[in-house]
């Protein structure tokens, strides 16, 4: 699994904190935000976080380009509405190598890795003759199975993404979602540390 943060809004922690001031100011957030600094904002968003007004933060958005994950992680991501995917199609790409994620549960018993790893083959090779027979991609991916890897692009403002974190970091998540919400969480903290410096989550990875 690979997690990369690709896009942001630039200086979100003094976005949101403008676009807060603003409420209660004579003055745009375009006149507000030159004169924030790191204190000041902080002290904005914590106040306007503190009291529930969590819009101000849905102004700051953040795009990820995810690969290496699984179908079956990809059918539970896209259940989070408030959010943009542009996913890899079955439909048009040609899938040219077995690529697929092994469960650490499967991986660590011996019979099952095995049993598992011959069914992939013959998925894929399944796959791969249905190709040669000139049925359509679109037709043929119909045989490939949930554990086959994908790549997706994700676009969340910070208020949903806080809403995503508490759901897909805690332990009860799957834990295949649950590893790619850590690291988004990791990126965004380092360049939003203010909106994201009190979600509450579960620190046993």
């Amino acid at each position: 699994m690979k997690v990369e943060l690709i896009k942001y809004t630039p200086d979100p922690d003094k976005t949101c904190a403008a676009a807060a001031l603003s409420c209660h100011s004579h003055k745009s957030s375009g006149e507000l935000i030159e004169g924030l600094s790191e204190e000041k904002n902080k002290s904005i968003l914590g106040e306007t976080i503190r009291k529930g007004h969590h819009s101000v933060i849905e102004h700051a958005s953040f795009t990820f380009s995810v690969s290496g994950v699984s179908r079956a992680l990809t059918h539970q991501l896209v259940r989070h509405r408030i959010a943009s995917y542009s996913q890899q199609s079955q439909r048009f790409v040609k899938l040219e190598e077995p690529t697929f994620v092994i469960p650490p549960s499967i991986r660590e018993d011996s019979k099952s890795l095995r049993e598992y790893n011959k069914f992939m083959e013959n998925a894929w090779n399944l796959y791969g003759s249905l190709l040669e027979r000139k049925i359509p991609k679109e037709d043929a991916r119909f045989v490939l199975p949930n554990a086959t890897t994908t790549n997706i692009t994700i676009t969340m403002n910070a208020r949903e993404l806080i809403h995503f974190f508490k759901l897909r970091c805690s332990t009860d998540a799957q834990w295949e979602i649950r590893g790619m919400a850590w690291k988004m969480f990791e990126k965004v903290k380092k360049v939003a540390p203010i909106i994201f410096e009190n979600v509450e989550l579960p620190n046993d990875l």
